[in-house]
């Protein structure tokens, strides 16, 4: 059985655009790593998208994140840097929320030996597509290494981690 890799959301107007942060651009070499490792071990990798329209302003999420990102078709809804050239014929899930319902339904068709996730950001869509991860494979081990995830400042980043170890994602590299 095969392993798999979920990247979520590294994309640029997470990492150098409108809710862009210092911390994100420093994960880029650490999850280069390992979707090269996932791939060499002939394991899966799958990428999330966060998706939105332009009328983002006028949704739930944009009457509580009053910022424009991942407008579909913009360059801040591209993946970054040279993750981009990663994701070439891997699965990608747009999602115009936190937790991607694709991605739910790809795992309850799919198991896998373990599901890791790694991206941006922590206590936002990796934490919630993490809960969708162990709501569909409940015996699978959920991993998230703590050197390829980060939030907008570390306390809060650390507080989730602690929270997804809570309900028993394997946290690494901390």
């Amino acid at each position: 059985m095969k392993k798999l890799l979920v990247v979520v959301d590294y994309q640029n107007d997470f990492v150098s655009g409108s809710l862009g942060f210092p911390k994100a651009a420093q994960l880029e070499e650490a999850i280069i790593k390992k979707i090269e490792d996932y791939r060499a071990a002939g394991d899966d990798v799958v990428f999330t998208l966060d998706t939105h329209g332009p009328d983002y302003l006028s949704t739930q999420e944009g009457k509580n994140l009053p910022v424009e990102h991942c407008i579909k078709g913009t360059d801040g809804w591209q993946l970054y840097g040279k993750v981009a050239a990663l994701a070439e014929g891997c699965q990608k899930f747009e999602k115009e929320t936190f937790g991607s319902d694709s991605l739910y339904k790809y795992l309850k068709e799919n198991p896998y030996e373990s599901i890791e996730l790694c991206g941006l950001v922590s206590n936002i869509c990796v934490v919630s597509n993490a809960v969708l991860a162990k709501t569909a494979q409940p015996q699978t081990p959920v991993l998230v290494d703590a050197r390829c995830t980060a939030a907008l400042d570390e306390e809060t980043n650390e507080k989730t981690l602690d929270v997804m170890a809570g309900f028993q994602v394997q946290i690494m590299g901390r």
